[in-house]
């Protein structure tokens, strides 16, 4: 069975219009996907990038261009501004390392609906009642939004090393088993393939 790390933010615009074409591509190759959420403001200083608002004018209006696009490509909603952004990622992250360990649930759903509910919802993920209804949705126990905090917590940080140690520097970013790394919703295709024993 292939075996993939996937490390990604909760403030991720890129990461939202990943999700459903990563969990297709996860499930058709049969593979056990590992979700790391880490804290992307705590990786940009220590593996050479900037928050968006101390990026270059150019990058910041490529990405404004850029986002519309692949969200219709995607066939995706996408607010390019969402009200409730940039928010406190830790809480939802927290749940998210609580329900992958309890499981009974669909954890790729609960990632999806979190980051939906952000980036097409205009709903703060970093309020407990968001963050009990996208567990319940997928399966799991609300609570976990409470009594997964302490493991949560030590687990978000661990990632953020573990994702600095792997070469990560961006999300979404996969590393499968064998070491391929694969940066950005863009190279799913290239997941894909490698998967499949095509690259």
């Amino acid at each position: 069975m292939a075996r993939i790390d996937y490390y990604f933010s909760m403030l991720s615009p890129f990461a939202y219009l990943a999700g459903p074409r990563f969990e297709e591509i996860a499930k058709a190759h049969g593979a056990e996907v590992v979700y790391k959420p880490f804290d992307i403001m705590a990786l940009f200083p220590r593996t050479g990038g900037a928050p968006l608002g101390q990026r270059h004018p150019s990058r910041i209006d490529y990405r404004n261009v850029d986002l519309p696009r692949q969200a219709k490509k995607a066939g995706m909603p996408l607010n390019l501004k969402p009200m409730f952004w940039p928010t406190n990622a830790a809480p939802s992250s927290y749940a998210i390392i609580a329900a992958a360990k309890a499981g009974g649930g669909n954890v790729g759903g609960l990632i999806q609906s979190l980051l939906r509910a952000s980036w097409a919802e205009e709903k703060d993920i970093a309020e407990d009642e968001v963050i009990r209804a996208a567990l319940e949705e997928n399966g799991f126990d609300p609570s976990l939004a409470d009594s997964g905090l302490l493991v949560g917590a030590e687990t978000y940080a661990a990632n953020l090393e573990d994702a600095v140690g792997a070469g990560v520097f961006g999300s979404p970013f996969w590393i499968t088993a064998e070491g391929e790394k694969f940066w950005g919703q863009d190279r799913l295709e290239d997941l894909d393939l490698h998967l499949s024993g095509k690259l």
